[in-house]
């Protein structure tokens, strides 16, 4: 995909998996650690992978990470959450995190919802 085609979302994941790619060339143990560590978290055990994503949401909302709230935004859609589910866990991250994860929620957090699950013909 030629990068002017792309979304804002698309564009934000697009330089992430860069990044990634990137620190992955000069650090590949600590990448591929990382990697499993991360994929084992994720893994559907007594919580969801839905559930663990909506964490991941809610955690990144209060760390103020736009790149993480972008990731897990995605990784909600894609485990299958509801707007609605979205935005109760950014209620809740806002009730622990305040004015500044409620700004990131209602802006960054529901643009990148929209533009996920929008087609555009």
């Amino acid at each position: 995909m030629q990068e002017q085609n792309m979304t804002w979302t698309q564009t934000y994941l697009h330089d992430y998996k860069e990044g990634m790619g990137a620190f992955r060339e000069h650090m590949p143990e600590v990448s591929h650690k990382f990697d499993e560590f991360t994929q084992e978290c994720f893994k559907a055990g007594e919580l969801s992978k839905k559930e663990k994503q909506l964490m991941a949401l809610g955690i990144s909302i209060v760390a103020q990470d736009e790149y993480c709230m972008i990731y897990h935004t995605q990784g909600c859609v894609d485990q299958g959450a509801t707007e609605k589910e979205i935005l109760e866990a950014c209620g809740v991250a806002a009730a622990f995190g305040g004015g500044a994860a409620l700004s990131q929620a209602v802006t960054l957090v529901q643009d990148a919802y929209m533009d996920l699950t929008t087609t555009v013909n």
